[in-house]
């Protein structure tokens, strides 16, 4: 276990977590801010990308898991990610649609934020969000983020605008 707020437990992803991984990844209501769900072979890049994180950083994206039941609901970690001027620490969010509007992202993102901040050493965490992501830009907004830029990343041969978020310890 990495983190355990109230009613979630966040934790490494390991390899069983994989069915629960692609209920997400291939449900086009959750990656709609990714233009495109992914394949299997796609998925299973997601997942090995995690668990290398976790070997080089020791840290990425973790399984949220809900307490009263045991299920993997969603993804939320801290990963290393581009902005145009730099390498910043992002708190990362997915989460499957039957899980949205309960609060259950927000508690995650601040957990992994509070987590940066005591465990991690870091003096500020990011969140970069797709301009049309709006349920993501507020979870952002309630961890206590603000609006300090905007770009555009190239993904999947489209030109996506991005928000960039940020919050300081």
């Amino acid at each position: 276990m990495i983190l355990e707020t109230e009613r979630l437990i966040v934790r490494e992803m390991t390899k069983e977590d994989f069915p629960a991984l692609t209920d997400m990844l291939y449900d086009e209501r959750v990656m709609y801010a990714y233009a495109h769900t992914f394949s299997e072979d796609e998925a299973q890049a997601w997942l090995y990308n995690q668990l290398r994180r976790y070997q080089e950083d020791g840290f990425g994206l973790w399984a949220v898991i809900l307490k009263e039941n045991g299920k993997m609901i969603g993804q939320c970690g801290i990963t290393k990610q581009r902005i145009p001027e730099k390498e910043v620490l992002e708190v990362g969010y997915l989460f499957s649609a039957d899980y949205w509007h309960k609060g259950f992202a927000t508690e995650a993102a601040i957990a992994c934020k509070n987590y940066a901040f005591e465990n991690l050493g870091a003096n500020e965490v990011y969140s970069i969000i797709r301009d049309n992501n709006y349920a993501s830009q507020n979870v952002a907004k309630r961890n206590g983020m603000k609006e300090v830029g905007r770009f555009n990343k190239h993904y999947y041969g489209i030109d996506m605008p991005h928000i960039v978020f940020r919050t300081e310890k």
